[in-house]
């Protein structure tokens, strides 16, 4: 079943072939016989009522250095594909969200994976704060009085910018630090979003467990450990992936995420969590395909695209 596929991405020079879950699944799209299309969102254009992309063809290999070949640049029509990859990564800002309103224009006509409407209204720090209950104590605001009042109750803390990714700026700050009102006022003048500040779960130590779910199934997972001396286990900054097998109360989290991951249209999804606590639900660009795969785990980018070939076969049908 050969597919008119589109990638929205991150240009494709700079990635880390190795690690990144876009890469995977540009290889499997490839391996099936889908004719691949690949541009960056800031060559997305709304033109006349039609939903314009400048790029071009794209053929990939599994060889760092050397990873991929562009051809045949033009601008097409989106609605003309049948499938359409979100997978540029965060920073989850207005150019991002502007993408969303963009292509929801032409979903689910053309299937955007994920459903740009749910990406939007989803992001990680918010997203999860639907479930609460799985959650470490939490405290989402701007008030200093809240957050200081949080860490006199809490005593170890963890504060982050709650539209931040990839670990940048999160802080530990234990009971005896001094430095939780310079760091308050410096999030402050950096950040115009509230806060988020989370009680210190000492199980980080052990790694910070990456779920993936496909269409809301459990479909494989790998442990992250932070490097020593460090709080944020992120492999980006030193972390260390591990094989990993889920826990019972791994599974309980999975099963509440699921249907609703299912119900928006989510098919690409990742959680964290360390311990018994679920920390985020990322949506936007996913990661740990590769990382799962190396360690003996399913080929999960042969998962997503088998479900994305039945959705399309089903609008086909229709």
């Amino acid at each position: 079943m050969a597919l008119k596929v589109a990638f929205q991405m991150d240009p494709i020079e700079r990635i880390d072939i190795r690690g990144d879950s876009s890469f995977a699944l540009l290889l499997e799209a490839q391996r099936r016989g889908h004719d691949v299309f690949y541009y960056t969102p800031d060559n997305l254009s709304l033109r006349d009522g039609k939903l314009i992309a400048e790029g071009h063809s794209l053929t990939v290999e599994d060889k760092p250095g050397d990873h991929y070949r562009l051809a045949y640049p033009r601008g097409v029509d989106l609605a003309g594909y049948d499938v359409v990859q979100l997978r540029q990564d965060p920073p989850f800002d207005m150019a991002y969200i502007t993408t969303t309103h963009l292509l929801e224009r032409i979903h689910p006509n053309t299937l955007v994976v994920n459903d740009p409407t749910s990406v939007r209204n989803s992001p990680e720090k918010i997203f999860v704060l639907d479930f609460l209950d799985l959650m470490p104590p939490t405290l989402v605001t701007r008030d200093p009085v809240q957050i200081r009042a949080f860490r006199d109750q809490h005593k170890d803390i963890v504060v982050k910018p709650l539209y931040g990714n990839g670990g940048a700026a999160i802080f530990r700050i234990p009971e005896d630090d001094t430095n939780l009102n310079s760091l308050i006022e410096l999030l402050g003048m950096t950040f115009r979003e509230p806060i988020m500040v989370q009680r210190y779960v000492p199980a980080v130590r052990e790694g910070d467990k990456r779920i993936i779910l496909v269409d809301g199934e459990v479909a494989g997972a790998i442990n992250r450990v932070p490097p020593p001396g460090e709080t944020r286990s992120n492999l980006h900054i030193g972390g260390k992936a591990e094989a990993t097998q889920l826990s019972k109360r791994d599974r309980e989290i999975c099963a509440r995420l699921g249907p609703e991951l299912k119900k928006r249209g989510l098919i690409f999804a990742g959680i964290d969590v360390i311990g018994d606590y679920l920390t985020e639900i990322n949506v936007t660009s996913p990661t740990g395909i590769r990382q799962v795969a190396q360690f003996g785990g399913p080929d999960i980018a042969a998962m997503i695209w088998d479900v994305i070939e039945k959705k399309v076969k089903r609008t086909r049908r229709v």
